[in-house]
């Protein structure tokens, strides 16, 4: 009887054992619950691919003010004697972190693609970052990397992810005969989040030249001002829709007011949470444009309202072997399919061989919708001065270069002494 007893109690102990052991494997665990607690990180480099960085490293939280991060940062580059790059990735510790710093380097060759150097970086980054994580619940689910697909994801803010910008600029530069200062200042305000992103920005520009030239004083005055909002929503992997609106004057174009509101739609053949890799985008807008003009045009127009289409294809690459980013833009009039205008842009960096690269970039375009040219045309000042738009029916530029570097490539060796390669060889 007492063998019975104690083999029931066995039994028990082992049930309550188990019970408690299959509660914890099926209990889910909430990774975004963990991820608030993550470290706040702030990403100090201005070059530096950080859409890529939020998409590749989502164990953290990101912020954009450095005084509420936890962990500050800072890349810096310096050349190598091979000709590459070493980048430096200083962490400071902040706030309860204080004290908790760490110095990393990674280094670039000089045939290394930009897909190479920020994967190289992102990996550095992985490995600085993991000290600091390694106290917090999310470490639980990292193995180097997140075991668990997590997408950049929203928190708790009290500004509801607007952002505000404000910002004034003055420059001035002159000599005995040659004087040219300009004024500018912008307001924006934008709201980004996965489901919805919101553009407007106010801006407003004075240009003013001025030269004498034997005993002759020729002045030169251009003003601009501007609205510009964008509105897109989300729906779904591959597709978009939103607007443009956008409202504008600008004496050199000849324009005293023009209201352009214009819904779009797009279509990405690649997935969009692959965009910092890949793209290939058409967008689709309808605009409608009620403008008036300054002076009469060359068409006897004073004011008119005109409707049109644009329709762009941009392709975005960023692979091992190069980056290709190049765009096709064509638009035309409603009311005359003979005012029209077709842009390529094309810039492509490519590796053909270890140690060898290309590289091209330019634009082209077919103009032929000059609708605001005044009807008094350009004097001679005009043209020299660049004060008034000027009939043309097309425009490029064009830039190709090919690039051979051989020898060591095991030149990690950083000499700041005497400065840079590159600095001086823009002086001499």
């Amino acid at each position: 009887m007492a063998k019975k007893g104690s083999l029931i109690g066995m039994v028990i102990v082992f049930s309550i054992l188990l019970a408690s052991f299959v509660n914890g494997q099926v209990q889910p665990i909430d990774i975004e619950e963990l991820k608030k607690s993550a470290p706040k990180v702030y990403i100090d480099c201005d070059w530096c691919d950080i859409e890529y960085i939020k998409t590749e490293i989502t164990f953290v939280n990101y912020v954009r003010d450095r005084k509420e991060a936890r962990v500050h940062v800072l890349i810096t580059i310096q050349s190598t004697g091979s000709g590459g790059r070493e980048y430096t990735l200083t962490f400071l510790g902040q706030l309860d972190l204080t004290g908790q710093d760490d110095i990393l380097r990674y280094y670039s060759n000089k045939t290394d693609t930009d897909d190479e150097i920020r994967q190289g970086l992102v990996q550095m980054l992985k490995v600085g970052l993991m000290r600091y994580v390694a106290k917090a619940p999310i470490s639980r689910r990292i193995a180097i990397s997140l075991m668990d697909q997590v997408k950049p994801t929203s928190v708790i803010d009290k500004w509801n992810f607007w952002v505000f910008s404000l910002s004034a600029r003055g420059y001035f530069n002159g000599q005995k005969s040659i004087i040219y200062n300009s004024f500018s200042g912008s307001i924006a305000a934008n709201r980004v989040t996965p489901e919805l992103k919101i553009r407007t920005s106010v801006r407003a520009g004075h240009y003013y030249n001025r030269y004498d030239i034997d005993g002759e004083r020729l002045e030169s005055t251009l003003s601009t001002r501007s609205f510009s909002g964008l509105v897109v929503k989300s729906l779904g992997e591959h597709w978009s829709a939103g607007g443009y609106l956008s409202l504008t004057s600008s004496s050199y174009s000849n324009i005293q007011s023009a209201v352009n509101p214009a819904p779009a739609v797009e279509f990405n053949l690649f997935p969009y949470s692959q965009s910092t890799r890949r793209q290939l985008r058409f967008l689709y807008r309808l605009n409608f444009n009620s403008v008036r003009y300054r002076e009469e045009t060359i068409y006897l127009k004073t004011r008119e309202n005109l409707w049109s289409e644009n329709l762009t294809v941009a392709l975005e690459l960023k692979e091992k072997w190069g980056t290709i980013s190049t765009a096709l833009e064509g638009a035309h009039y409603f009311h005359d399919f003979h005012k029209y205008h077709l842009d390529v842009y094309a810039e492509l960096s490519l590796r053909l061989y270890k140690g060898l690269s290309f590289e091209v970039y330019g634009s082209a375009a077919r103009i032929h919708d000059q609708l605001s040219l005044p009807k008094q045309g350009a004097s001679y000042e005009d043209i020299l001065l660049m004060r008034k738009q000027l009939a043309t029916s097309y425009q490029y530029f064009f830039s190709v270069g090919l690039s051979y570097t051989f020898g060591s490539i095991y030149s990690n060796v950083v000499n700041p002494r005497f400065g840079s390669e590159s600095y001086y060889g823009s002086i001499y």
